[in-house]
């Protein structure tokens, strides 16, 4: 593999005020030979300017969070980060490589979870270029690159986990977010590693049933929201029954037979229980009629 090595360019300033000043003297001299009638001073001052002007192109800017990377008849030799005007040989090739974080997000992609129901989910993913040269070399075009692969990493994340946790202690989707965009994130970085990229964060963004199932799993997730929500109702009312025996029997208020007790807890769990308010019946008789 191509990695990265810093080039050591010559200071561009230095450079410029030089052919800067040659290029003056070319030209005054030029003048002269040529009031003259000098053909060998008109030659050489034709040869000045023309080694003024093969010079010009080697010199380049590097701007902040920017690489140059320069090859010399198709070999690499070196990157250049450091800010400033630099100067280079002129035959040497430059490409700007931007190292500045960028982000983007997926379309909305449709893939069956782990439990083979259709999803459409999308995700951000931030990344960076760490290594031009990997960038450039490694892979045709990096930043087409880092979308497919994107994708691909979001297809696979979405195909190993479920949409909704059906069991105590699964990790889903839509109940583990934080957990799944660290997995996606390692996920993307064993593959764009390759390509001198960096995953600086992924996020999941969309996350839905896909259309044709979305009625059916939304009366399912509102079966469950009901049956936790009983389910909690009856164990607070078995509590609240058995407190009231327990004090009834502490404080001695009445005795009851195991029948009449039955009866007084199944009345009670009726009370508390009810999705309805109750209607109070009272009894004008004795107990035991």
């Amino acid at each position: 593999m191509i990695r990265e090595r810093e080039h050591k360019a010559v200071a561009g300033v230095p450079v410029l005020l030089l052919l800067v000043a040659l290029l003056g003297v070319s030209i005054w001299w030029l003048v002269r030979s040529g009031e003259a009638g000098n053909p060998l001073g008109i030659g050489m001052a034709i040869v000045l300017f023309t080694l003024v002007m093969f010079g010009l192109p080697g010199l380049f800017v590097v701007y902040p969070n920017e690489g140059k990377v320069l090859t010399l008849f198709g070999e690499y030799t070196g990157t250049v980060k450091r800010t400033g005007l630099w100067w280079v040989n002129p035959l040497m090739m430059k490409k700007k490589v931007s190292l500045r974080v960028r982000n983007f997000e997926t379309g909305k992609l449709k893939v069956n979870d782990n439990h083979s129901n259709p999803i459409d989910i999308a995700a951000v993913v931030v990344w960076k270029v760490v290594d031009t040269a990997e960038a450039l070399f490694e892979v045709d075009d990096y930043e087409n690159y880092v979308h497919i692969q994107s994708e691909s990493a979001v297809r696979t994340l979405a195909s190993r986990y479920p949409y909704d946790a059906h069991s105590a202690g699964e990790v889903s989707l839509s109940g583990n977010t934080v957990g799944v965009s660290a997995d996606m994130l390692t996920e993307l970085q064993e593959r764009l590693g390759k390509a001198g990229v960096e995953v600086v964060e992924t996020r999941i963004t969309h996350l839905a049933y896909a259309p044709e199932i979305a009625s059916a799993m939304l009366q399912r997730q509102q079966a469950s929201a009901i049956i936790a929500a009983r389910q909690k109702i009856v164990e607070g009312a078995v509590g609240m029954v058995e407190t009231a025996l327990d004090m009834l029997a502490a404080k001695q208020i009445l005795t009851l037979d195991g029948e009449r007790r039955a009866a007084m807890v199944s009345n009670l769990l009726v009370v508390l229980c009810s999705e309805r308010g109750t209607t109070p019946v009272v009894n004008a008789g004795s107990l035991y009629q």
